[in-house]
């Protein structure tokens, strides 16, 4: 397929890569233009413009960091809808507000470009081995279209609504997940204070109820106090303020979502936003009395 990728950050880099090892035709465009020479060196062809990157293209994918990020490269003056065809699909696989993806895709349906919203889970291993779970938004029938596509990228691919659905469902996991690396953290700062043999005791909760991908993945760096990049915690905290807007609006209550935000623009106020979102395990260490690296 005729693809073009906009967005070769830490998550859209492995990805573009990933299609263009099965196959595609593919033409890549970052802000950042040097961004881009790694594929180029291996077939892919760079691009000045999101405008640019979009044309004579089957289909284009966004991989950006915000929800401003989304608008220009999509609706700005060289976004990429004034490069795409009618007929053609945008999939947005960034992580951005419900309300504005909706905006969005009706702005390009007026064109005649479908849209979905299908963001992602499974960090930057996840990008690599394209075993990413991706929710998606939109109609289902241009999901089915474009689903090859998707299977190269992810490993489970679930349709959970109308447009804006997606980032619905995302915001739903970043909240999950903050819940999920507070408990972690506290858990094993917990046992670092005892004295115990963490290690061993790691592997035992692991292998019982509270076993999760976090604990897991994300519980040896807490361990050792060292947060080497998998999701930066800066761009956890743009998604969890998505998610308490949404939570806002419907008047839910999302209690520890909130204190996990307030915890990650600690992080971020003191530099460390671009380590991993483990991170947050620093501020819980700290307050037991035991020392950090940062």
């Amino acid at each position: 397929m005729r693809i073009g990728f906009i967005g070769l950050g830490t998550m859209g880099a492995p990805m573009a890569r990933r299609l263009l090892e099965a196959g595609h035709d593919l033409t890549v465009h970052n802000r950042t233009r040097e961004r881009e020479a790694p594929l180029t060196a291996l077939g892919a062809r760079g691009a000045a413009t999101p405008r640019e990157c979009a044309r004579d293209r089957e289909l284009v994918i966004t991989m950006v960091s915000d929800t401003p990020d989304v608008q220009a490269v999509v609706l700005g003056e060289e976004g990429a809808a004034l490069g795409m065809d009618a007929g053609s699909v945008l999939v947005d696989m960034s992580t951005i507000s419900p309300a504005t993806t909706r905006l969005i895709a009706t702005a390009l349906g007026e064109h005649g470009v479908a849209m979905l919203d299908a963001p992602v889970s499974g960090g930057s291993e996840g990008a690599e081995r394209g075993t990413l779970s991706i929710m998606v938004g939109g109609d289902p029938e241009v999901l089915e279209r474009v689903r090859p596509v998707l299977e190269v990228l992810g490993s489970t691919i679930t349709r959970v609504g109308p447009s804006g659905a997606g980032q619905v469902t995302k915001a739903i996991n970043q909240v999950i997940i903050a819940g999920t690396y507070a408990a972690v953290a506290e858990g094993l700062t917990l046992g670092l204070a005892a004295g115990i043999d963490i290690e061993a005791a790691h592997a035992a909760v692991s292998g019982g109820a509270a076993g999760s991908w976090c604990l897991t993945h994300r519980g040896p760096n807490m361990i050792v106090d060292h947060y080497p990049l998998g999701f930066r915690t800066r761009l956890h905290r743009k998604d969890l303020g998505i998610a308490l807007d949404a939570a806002r609006e419907l008047g839910v209550s999302v209690p520890v979502a909130a204190y996990v935000e307030q915890l990650e623009t600690s992080l971020i106020g003191r530099g460390l936003g671009d380590e991993d979102v483990s991170n947050i395990a620093r501020i819980v260490r700290e307050q037991a009395g035991l020392e950090s690296e940062g």
